[in-house]
């Protein structure tokens, strides 16, 4: 990884198939998004611009008049924020508002906010008059630097996480860094664990500047952002381009999700999706520790680092039976088997199939030494802040 320039626009491209597909543009505001817009020749498209009611009020009037004039008409669909929203429900009364505004397979969605906002507008476009072209405009940290890139969407069943859901790029990500400064405590803690996961799994020197420079992240120094977004983007477009639909090296990315999945469910959404993934990895490093592949020391810089990002790193009010239960009806079981993702050193990553099936998951965790029952760190109020 070279070093991040300081420049006030940074440009990445992913590639399909050794073509460029989609370019993600990290810059300090949004003024350079209506000339990103004009490349994709969108003129005479509507365009509906699709966000939840936190990000909204900070950014929804300023986004659609700078676009107004590079479209044909522009529109918007605001959903309640949260992700017990990123449903099937709300995904029907997007179809409905775009089917009364007669849009059609020229026209044109774009994501204004988090995870949540762009699974779920991905996924309207992906299965709208059997798919539409769509954009990214991240938000969050978590967004900017995994969620928006890739093309994965789709929406949560009976709080089953993305149970339903497509492989659908987007036509751009267009990132403002400075939404940064909006965002609650606790949205960008969650971040931060997608963030430290990246160079858990592939690369050991971004995962020692993570470290070393975690007071001047956590303080959401410009620079410091500037830097772990561009390289957290890198790693990314890299795995992606690889692997664009999952069947090998993108399922590293996966790091703390199987058991993150689980919690966030039994949790019913209580806890945020980065501070489960958190969880997860944690169990991830314990449970690659006792496979004798990283040292404890290693296991509990990770859990001191969760700590200098004011990340969780225990949960209480869980059994090893229910998440055994949970876990049955994860996206990443092959044939009753679970597919963990463990390290077998910082920076590199690989997929473990244990010899066993499901309903030895609890045994086989209690037996590794990870836990459950025990009380979880406090998390803030959004109060109302955008995200």
């Amino acid at each position: 990884m070279t070093e991040v320039k300081n420049e006030k626009m940074n440009r990445v491209t992913v590639h399909l198939d050794e073509k460029p597909i989609y370019d993600i543009v990290m810059t300090e505001d949004f003024s350079a998004l209506p000339g990103e817009i004009e490349k994709l020749s969108i003129s005479n498209r509507r365009l509906c611009i699709v966000t939840d009611s936190n990000v909204e009020k900070l950014y929804l009037n300023e986004v659609k008049e700078l676009l107004a004039p590079c479209c044909k008409t522009v529109i918007s669909f605001v959903f309640p924020a949260g992700e017990e929203h990123k449903n099937l429900d709300t995904v029907r009364d997007l179809y409905e508002t775009l089917i009364l505004n007669h849009f059609d397979r020229n026209d044109m969605l774009a994501a204004l906010g988090g995870g949540v906002v762009g699974d779920l507008c991905g996924f309207a476009a992906a299965t709208y008059l059997r798919g539409v072209a769509f954009m990214q405009i991240p938000t969050t940290l978590l967004s900017q630097v995994d969620s928006s890139i890739g093309g994965k969407t789709g929406v949560d069943f009976d709080a089953y996480k993305n149970m339903v859901g497509a492989f659908h790029m987007p036509k751009l990500v267009f990132t403002n860094i400075n939404t940064l400064q909006t965002l609650p405590d606790n949205q960008f803690s969650a971040g931060m664990g997608e963030v430290i996961k990246h160079g858990l799994i592939k690369d050991a020197a971004y995962y020692e500047w993570l470290l070393e420079n975690a007071a001047d992240i956590w303080a959401r120094k410009p620079e410091a952002l500037r830097k772990t977004v561009t390289w957290s983007n890198e790693i990314k477009r890299a795995v992606v381009e690889k692997d664009p639909t999952e069947k090998g090296d993108r399922m590293l990315l996966n790091f703390g999700h199987t058991l993150g999945h689980a919690i966030e469910k039994l949790k019913n959404f209580e806890l945020l999706h980065g501070e489960c993934v958190a969880l997860g990895a944690l169990a991830a490093m314990k449970l690659s520790e006792n496979r004798g592949m990283i040292k404890p020391e290693e296991t509990n810089r990770f859990k001191e680092a969760l700590g200098e990002f004011h990340i969780g790193t225990q949960v209480s009010g869980l059994e090893k039976d229910a998440i055994v239960a949970a876990s049955k009806n994860d996206k990443k079981m092959d044939s009753g088997i679970i597919k963990f993702i463990l390290i077998h050193s910082i920076g590199d990553a690989y997929v473990d199939h244990p010899s066993f099936g499901v309903p030895l998951l609890g045994r086989w965790l209690v037996g590794h030494g990870y836990r459950v029952g025990i009380v979880a760190q406090p998390r803030w109020k959004d109060e109302g802040q955008g995200i």
